[in-house]
């Protein structure tokens, strides 16, 4: 971690951008709130930990009480913010655009470390996160640019910016960014493919319009919300299902790791999801993939207890099952590459994952 990024952490109270009432969700355990006036050490000593704090639920439509929903703005965890920042290097007087404003504290970083010679932009689409972001960011005396608006557009008229920040998950790339980024000027973004795991990924803007980069590690952020998707599971449940079974456990595929969930994912274009509990059959755990652009293509895969072969049902035209199957074994006779092997292009006509060099790019079917 750089001396910068330190400094800016230990410069900047986390407590002025954390509300009174805040829902903390753990990875392991049953969300909880905390309440500054119910329980005031426990307030103090969660907004000084590690976790991750909703603000938000449902876009505003539900409120924290319920303990339930989609998160939709959030204080992220501390240590995934100083990571990003870290990757960003972003230096004193560097002009920086930000996406997603969120609770401001991430605005408020950045503005520590780009200084008074420097400028911060920051973008939230959502007017009442803006309007709290302000407050909070007024309290802790810092006044970046906060612009209200669609962050997959940028903010052209202030470009070209040395750095852009991203504080939401994206599957594809905007390229507005790259467009309004300097050549050699950096995006840092979580970057969420839809496939397994989320990444941090850091890009370089070459003089010849393009960003390239390499995955640097893992951050799950919200997604920009242009690019939520729909549910995975049970996407088309009226078309009819074609049952088989498999001998290769849903559950070591889950558990391959980030380097082949991204394989699969860059020679599918599939998603995937997890889920575990128990049914009117028992326990289970479900792997689902299914095609991002087509609600009739789908599969799931289940594993319970004492299986030594596990369902799958698979519904459309396209085999998705099959390709995962084909693309992990794929991944296998490359010699199971790591994550840190993997890099991302993007450019106007798109963007694609690569293997050791931007020249080996991997594409889907």
């Amino acid at each position: 971690m750089s001396q910068a990024v330190i400094d800016a952490v230990r410069a900047v109270p986390r407590h002025l951008f954390i509300p009174d009432v805040g829902l903390v969700v753990e990875e392991d355990g049953a969300p909880y709130l905390i309440d500054k006036q119910a329980d005031p050490c426990a307030w103090w000593d969660t907004v000084y930990s590690r976790s991750i704090i909703v603000t938000q639920l449902d876009d505003g439509a539900t409120g924290l009480d319920a303990l339930a929903g989609d998160s939709t703005s959030s204080a992220s965890a501390p240590s995934t913010v100083a990571d990003l920042l870290n990757h960003l290097r972003a230096e004193p007087g560097m002009r920086v655009l930000e996406i997603g404003t969120g609770t401001g504290y991430t605005a408020a970083l950045l503005s520590r470390l780009v200084g008074d010679q420097g400028e911060v932009t920051s973008i939230e689409v959502d007017p009442a996160v803006a309007e709290q972001a302000a407050k909070n960011l007024a309290a802790a005396g810092l006044t970046p640019r906060l612009l209200i608006g669609d962050g997959a557009l940028g903010r052209a008229d202030g470009a070209s910016y040395d750095r852009v920040h991203v504080t939401c998950g994206v599957r594809e790339v905007p390229y507005a960014w790259v467009a309004q980024t300097r050549p050699s000027g950096v995006i840092v973004l979580p970057w969420h493919p839809g496939y397994g795991t989320s990444h941090a990924l850091r890009l370089e803007v070459r003089d010849d319009g393009t960003a390239v980069g390499r995955i640097e590690g893992f951050a799950g952020y919200m997604m920009l919300r242009s690019q939520r998707p729909r549910p995975c599971e049970n996407q088309a449940p009226g078309e009819e299902r074609r049952h088989y079974r498999t001998a290769l456990d849903p559950r070591a595929l889950d558990q391959l790791g980030a380097g082949a969930d991204l394989a699969i994912g860059a020679l599918t274009g599939l998603r995937s999801h997890t889920s575990e509990g128990t049914d009117e059959d028992g326990a289970y755990v479900r792997v689902f993939v299914a095609d991002p652009d087509d609600s009739r293509s789908w599969a799931s895969a289940t594993w319970r207890p004492g299986s030594v072969t596990y369902g799958v049902q698979q519904v459309g035209d396209r085999p998705v099952w099959d390709e995962v199957l084909q693309a992990y074994a794929q991944w296998v006779s490359w010699g199971e590459p790591h994550w840190r092997r993997f890099g991302v292009t993007v450019a106007p006509e798109g963007q694609w994952v690569w293997l050791d060099t931007p020249e080996r790019v991997l594409t889907s079917a």
